[in-house]
């Protein structure tokens, strides 16, 4: 009895002990889940910093819709985007032998995110996705992760001084017991005007699609997409969620194409409210009446939604923020299938219009992009999931500049944007609701409190990408480069709690502003030099100039019309330079009607003088931007202000414009 008694309490203790010693313990300094563009842009950025980051990433690829297909970069002003979000893009520049590029191939983008990763010496947990989450008082101490392509493997404990939830739907943050929310306030919650239920004309049905099986007749049933709710009033808070799409990449390069076919599951009747458009709409015969076709480089797309009826899957998506993670891929797996097969039928289905038809089969999905995917996105287009309400709440007052944050940590400058939430049945015909396109004033500072949740919730935790906003303020922050400013400065700051040894709630603004402005590259490397019109300080003027608000870069720019006058004017833009080194100029050039054919520019290196021309012709604006660096030439240029840009009127038969000036440091000239 002794004996089998000692067998029994060695087993227990093996079955107490094994599970404990099976799990996976890692301990670093600074925890971020989620690998999106913000998620390795703040790995990187602690790793310069010092301290020792674990990236976690819940699939296989880096970049989040970055490298998943939204090659069309959402901007709304260059002036916006600063630090590692801007490296970014000259990094993709750079790829294509450009200065800076906004428009890019999916495997570029995510190949720039690795080296990120490899150039910071980055841990990568792949395929790991959140279980749990440990906290003591207001402070998490630990994650737990399982394997997302088996729970049954054994758990990693992730212990951590600080984390980041840097995903698209905020589970980091929901299960650490931050306060959030899912859908739209009403407007009376933050006294907006277009937040809430929407009908307006943008990406529209025209009147009179009928939403019956046999039309007219409603005993017959809806058709597939329409709900069966009822509209609500104007402004009315819910819980719908804008629509997710697909960004798709697809190739009209026949050595680079796999064909288009018949997904498995498909299903024709999805498409016929699309049949009915076309009836309704027989002047709209090219695909890009129907989808956003984005051209990128080496013959290939980023196609967006279009109109009433596209690769958005309005209303189908409500389930996927608060839902299991089975829920969430059969949800994206019904998107997939609808996009695939929204595809297939453009170019198969007999009833598609010949024109669109044929227009369709010249594309085909690109054998060179998600090689391990079957050539499509493994990323949805989760526009929009949990929000937090942290310590400050953006809303639309801040998008139109009625409110200014003091503790800014990054800039936004889109519009106040919104996909549609629902299809309904409105008089008696289809209409889609939830969509709003509104402008913003111009680039506005997100506010710190708005990347932190509440003291008392929690303390060491940073989420830039769920940020606490109201849908339609999110609508304007929610853009690829703004999460990754904001990624770094959530990484800047939790380096500062560290060495603080406080609260990220507590730590000095003034300096963590300071710091991102001073060190954007996060190594200690000068990025480079701008002098904006704007800045008075480092700016002259001469003649007559006006002031225009909108379509350059920054806040503003300068415009004269030599038609007017014949006396010459000029703006100087004189840098303060660091260090001795060289330097290459550029001048920005954003495209305005009457713009002079050619613009002649005095570069003075501190010693000699260049006159450089700009020919309009050669400034081609690509992406949704207003404008253009254009390169001056580099010099030998000497710490101080010596050296000028000076923008003549003088010979100019049009509009001649003087916005900013940059000075770009060469690899192997200044340094701090």
């Amino acid at each position: 009895m002794a004996i089998k008694r000692l067998l029994y309490v060695m087993v227990g203790v093996w079955l107490t002990l094994t599970p404990a010693l099976a799990q996976k313990k890692i301990q670093v300094d600074i925890c971020v889940y989620g690998g999106t563009s913000a998620g390795v842009i703040a790995a990187y950025t602690a790793q310069k910093l010092g301290k020792k980051a674990l990236l976690i990433e819940p699939g296989k690829h880096l970049g989040g819709m970055s490298s998943g297909g939204l090659g069309y970069t959402d901007i709304g002003n260059k002036y916006a985007i600063t630090g590692l979000a801007r490296d970014f893009y000259r990094r993709v520049g750079l790829h294509y032998g450009k200065f800076e590029q906004w428009t890019f191939e999916p495997h570029v983008a995510e190949d720039i995110f690795k080296d990120y990763v490899k150039q910071g010496s980055i841990t990568v947990l792949y395929e790991s996705q959140l279980k749990e989450v440990k906290k003591q008082g207001n402070r998490i101490t630990a994650i737990v992760l399982e394997n997302a392509g088996n729970p049954s493997l054994p758990n990693t404990i992730v212990e951590a001084k600080m984390f980041m939830d840097c995903g698209y739907e905020g589970d980091l943050m929901a299960k650490a017991g931050v306060d959030y929310v899912v859908g739209r306030e009403d407007n009376r919650d933050f006294q907006e005007t277009i937040n809430g239920v929407q009908v307006q004309h943008g990406h529209q049905f025209p009147d009179h699609i009928d939403p019956y099986k046999i039309p007219g007749k409603p005993e017959s049933g809806l058709l597939w997409g329409i709900s069966k709710a009822s509209l609500l009033p104007g402004g009315t808070g819910d819980k719908s969620v804008q629509a997710y799409n697909y960004r798709i990449c697809l190739s009209t390069d026949p050595a680079n194409q796999v064909k288009i076919t018949r997904p498995a599951g498909y299903d024709s009747t999805q498409y016929e409210l699309l049949l009915r458009l076309f009836q309704a709409t027989p002047e709209k015969r090219t695909l890009n009446d129907y989808f956003i076709m984005s051209r990128m480089p080496h013959q290939k797309t980023d196609i967006n939604n279009r109109g009433g009826f596209s690769t958005d899957m309005i209303g189908m998506n409500h389930g996927y923020p608060e839902g299991s993670y089975a829920e969430r891929q059969r949800i994206i797996k019904d998107h997939e299938r609808y996009t695939k097969g929204l595809l297939y039928f453009y170019g198969h289905d007999p009833r598609v219009p010949k024109e669109l038809q044929n227009e369709m089969l010249k594309y085909g999905y690109p054998k060179d992009e998600y090689t391990d995917n079957g050539n499509w996105s493994p990323q949805l287009y989760v526009r929009e999931a949990r929000r937090m309400v942290g310590a400050y709440v953006m809303r639309q007052a801040n998008c139109v500049g009625a409110e200014v944050v003091k503790d800014g940590v990054g800039m936004a400058a889109y519009g106040m944007d919104s996909h549609n939430c629902q299809r309904l049945i409105i008089d008696g015909q289809v209409k889609n609701e939830g969509n709003v396109e509104v402008g913003v004033f111009g680039p506005y500072p997100i506010a710190y409190g708005s990347i932190v949740p509440k003291a008392a919730q929690c303390g060491n935790l940073f989420v830039p990408v769920c940020l606490s906003a109201t849908h339609i303020a999110y609508g304007s922050i929610r853009m690829e480069p703004v999460f990754m400013v904001l990624g770094q400065s959530s990484a800047v700051a939790a380096a500062m709690a560290i060495d603080a040894r406080t609260d990220i709630q507590n730590i000095d603004i003034a300096k963590l502003q300071q710091q991102l402005k001073s060190n954007p590259l996060a190594d200690g490397r000068i990025m480079d030099i701008l002098v904006d019109n704007d800045d008075t300080q480092h700016v002259t003027h001469t003649g007559s100039w006006t002031t225009e608000a909108k379509g350059g870069y920054g806040p503003s720019f300068f415009q004269a019309d030599v038609t007017a006058t014949t006396a010459e004017s000029t703006v100087r833009f004189t840098p303060e330079i660091p260090k001795n080194g060289n330097y290459t100029a550029f001048l920005y050039m954003p495209k305005v009607k009457n713009l002079s054919a050619q613009s002649k520019v005095t570069v003075f290196d501190g010693k000699n003088k260049k006159e450089v021309i700009i020919k309009a012709s050669d400034v081609v604006v690509e992406g949704q931007t207003s404008g253009e660096w254009v390169s001056l030439g580099t010099y030998a240029l000497s710490k101080g202000t010596t050296a000028s840009v000076e923008l003549s009127t003088r010979q100019a038969d049009g509009t001649v414009v003087a916005d900013a000036v940059i000075f770009v440091p060469s690899q192997t000239g200044a340094s701090k």
